[in-house]
């Protein structure tokens, strides 16, 4: 069985794959190079980097060879997921692997948003000692709401009550039984009661925003954002306008519309706490993955 690795993968990943006979391609293929090279493999392992399209999943067809493409990692928003089963072609994700790893973040999100981190490590190697400009405050006793309510939402929501936050969720799928120590609130009662905003949910391309104009008018003043799911799920353009106007007072920000983004208005301003779209880049979550991945591989039938 060929394997192609197109965005990389965990040296153990690669390692375990090759000891259980597999013939492992770990290498980068660009988009043109890939229409070639996807008539070759059985199975085909990528992260957000690689858009599997119809036109590449086209190419596929044309040898029948691949039967499974996995996403190392939570969102397909990058697979067309129906085209490809459509079509025979399995598609897979990890999705337990990287929860703690994005919840963390999201956690060191807010912290840095609460207590000026993501802007005085900027101005402090600027030579400038603002210390008056930055009274931050405790997140004991805010309220944090969660939308979506998955691994990830909760395991977010386990940190933030550690930290004595108070956590609402809200989810499509309705109330956990088995979540009792935290409150699920309708979308709209969310939007109004929670000092922090967190979303766990993937991004749904005929749904649209999820976090818009008319979401940030139903919102406290002064309210924080968080997102570290996926770029579309909450308009830059309507993020901007709140944050210039007061409205939002910081918002910490791992995905984007576009990535990598050119979008500087958001990046650079000094209210947003920004990273490159980390949430699963630890090394643990990596690990995991791989191992997740090695497992679908070993089970599948061809």
């Amino acid at each position: 069985m060929n394997i192609l690795i197109n965005d990389g993968a965990h040296k153990d990943t690669i390692t375990t794959l090759k000891e259980k006979g597999f013939n492992v391609i770990d290498k980068h293929f660009n988009k043109e190079e890939l229409k070639e090279k996807i008539k070759e493999v059985d199975v085909l392992i990528v992260r957000s980097k690689t858009k599997v399209t119809k036109n590449l999943i086209d190419e596929a067809l044309k040898t029948r060879n691949l039967k499974l493409i996995l996403r190392a990692g939570v969102g397909l928003d990058n697979i067309d997921l129906n085209y490809a089963k459509e079509n025979g072609i399995e598609v897979h994700n990890t999705p337990l692997a990287s929860s703690r790893s994005v919840a963390e973040l999201t956690i060191g999100h807010i912290m840095s948003l609460a207590r000026h981190v993501h802007i005085s490590n900027v101005t402090m190697r600027e030579g400038k000692w603002n210390k008056k400009d930055y009274k931050g405050f405790e997140v004991f006793g805010k309220t944090l709401g969660i939308i979506g309510f998955g691994n990830i939402g909760r395991q977010t929501a386990t940190i933030a009550q550690a930290l004595g936050m108070n956590v609402i969720y809200t989810d499509k799928l309705g109330k956990r039984d088995d979540c009792p120590d935290f409150k699920f609130v309708q979308f709209n009662e969310l939007l109004r009661q929670s000092d922090f905003i967190t979303l766990h949910v993937p991004f749904i391309k005929d749904e649209g925003y999820v976090i818009s104009h008319n979401e940030f008018k139903q919102m406290k003043d002064g309210v924080f954002i968080i997102n570290v799911a996926r770029g579309g799920v909450v308009s830059e353009e309507a993020l901007l306008r709140a944050l210039n106007e007061g409205k939002v007072a910081g918002a910490g920000i791992d995905v984007f519309e576009e990535e990598p983004t050119r979008n500087e208005d958001l990046i650079n301003h000094n209210k947003v706490c920004i990273t490159p779209h980390i949430g699963a880049s630890t090394a643990e979550a990596q690990e995991r993955i791989g191992m997740e991945l090695v497992d679908k591989i070993v089970n599948f039938k061809m």
